[in-house]
């Protein structure tokens, strides 16, 4: 009788075990049924919010053609919003700071479609040091997942070549040392790269979501004031601590 009801509760026990495992896989088809359904709206919502910024992009436009206009009629500009950003002011060297005296605008576009890519261009005056006048570096996105980066071959004036390794620095009898790496090298590095293994140009991110919407920003410098606001409102804090330290101890010492 006992070894009976053993083998009853052991076949119980296995039912049970089968009964949970069916309700676990009918639970999990389900999920997968609502995350399809999410899924797809999802790849809507993707759709229409390209759509939106496919329109704006058009919208934008002549506000930027409006904006590099007025700009052009700032001496030095762009110069100085590239000497004023925190992270692009050390790219560029003493001979980079020369050139860019001659920058007259800049433009970020997208492509049409604005998944394929992007491309960055720099708008020069007639200068000594090249006869470009735009340097124009692109970066496209494709299907397969790589991305072709292309960049202009800039036709230096001879002897002006900055990034030649410093030859011409010595001939213009510059006494600063040559830096390894001028800002113009960053046209020249053309080449093809996966997406997956992690896509980034620092310099190209830089400008493309950070300089390029406001420079007028960094041409006031409100970063630096930003964070020296920052930095008076942590020393009156400060200050007003030991005030109150003082004050306490002084209390002290009266009650003593």
């Amino acid at each position: 009788m006992i070894a009976d009801r053993g083998k009853k509760s052991k076949i119980t026990e296995e039912e049970d075990s089968d009964h949970i495992d069916a309700d676990l896989v009918l639970s999990i088809e389900k999920l997968q049924e609502v995350q399809d359904q999410l899924d797809k709206v999802n790849e809507e919502a993707s759709e229409k919010v390209l759509e939106v910024e496919q329109k704006y992009n058009g919208v934008r436009r002549p506000v930027y053609v409006k904006r590099n206009e007025v700009i052009k009629s700032i001496p030095d500009f762009w110069l100085t919003a590239f000497l004023s950003h925190p992270a692009l002011c050390d790219r560029l060297s003493e001979e980079d700071t020369k050139i860019c005296k001659y920058l007259d605008s800049i433009d970020v576009e997208d492509f049409k479609d604005v998944m394929s890519g992007y491309s960055i261009t720099l708008n020069f005056k007639s200068n000594p040091y090249f006869e470009d006048a735009k340097l124009t570096k692109s970066f496209t996105f494709s299907d397969e997942g790589t991305t072709k980066i292309t960049g202009t071959n800039i036709k230096w004036k001879e002897g002006m070549n900055v990034i030649a390794n410093g030859v011409d620095h010595e001939k213009q009898g510059n006494k600063r040392p040559p830096t390894d790496e001028s800002f113009f090298s960053w046209f020249s590095e053309s080449q093809q790269k996966d997406i997956l293994e992690g896509f980034h140009d620092e310099v190209a991110e830089i400008i493309k979501e950070d300089l390029w919407p406001n420079p007028l920003k960094y041409f006031v410098n409100e970063a630096d004031e930003e964070d020296s606001d920052g930095d008076e409102d942590e020393e009156e804090e400060k200050g007003d601590d030991e005030q109150d330290d003082e004050d306490k101890d002084g209390d002290e010492e009266e009650d003593n």
